[in-house]
């Protein structure tokens, strides 16, 4: 999936990893982005995601997905159940003053691995504040549950379409608790 931007067709994709941390009741993780986030994460009303992030070279997108996880969030691998991962990699484009801005103007959008987790932790085990045990730097200043169908509307306008493709990929998927 792609969206539709002139941001520098030459330009590579940054490859990159999301996850849907569902909890027992069926409710999404989404943090809000903390004010200095930078224009690609935050813009008027959205400053609402869930977790993502860059995948290291030669790391593998699940174990990356698990990284970024604990990276933002302070959930450790051991707190979460695997529950699906969409098999084809969902893309976006930057906007081009974006694009300019973003990660020193190296890439045009992001290309991203999505995997959705249960959470099996209590929610004290979720520290945005202090991520990693304090070893990270915060990248929001707040998090809520959110509905799946609520997702796209929280997120910047040019994700919107990548958040659309999460929702129906992992719909579903918030019942997860009550099976066997």
């Amino acid at each position: 999936m792609t969206t539709d931007s002139d941001s520098g067709a030459a330009l590579p994709y940054r490859p990159c990893v999301g996850v849907a941390l569902i909890a027992p009741s069926g409710g999404v993780f989404v943090g809000r982005r903390t004010k200095d986030a930078g224009p690609e994460h935050v813009a008027g009303p959205y400053m609402w995601q869930m977790p993502q992030g860059g995948i290291d070279p030669g790391e593998d997108p699940s174990v990356a997905a698990l990284r970024e996880l604990y990276e933002e969030t302070n959930v450790p691998p051991d707190a979460v159940r695997p529950l699906g991962e969409i098999p084809e990699w969902l893309t976006y484009n930057l906007p081009p003053a974006v694009a300019k801005q973003a990660w020193k103007g190296r890439y045009r959008g992001q290309t991203q691995k999505w995997f959705a987790y249960g959470f099996l932790g209590s929610e004290d085990l979720i520290d945005v504040l202090s991520p990693g045990g304090g070893a990270h730097k915060a990248e929001f200043d707040a998090w809520r549950w959110a509905r799946f169908a609520e997702l796209p509307d929280l997120i910047v306008p040019f994700k919107r379409p990548v958040y659309e493709g999460v929702v129906a990929a992992f719909a579903g998927l918030e019942t997860w608790a009550s099976r066997p």
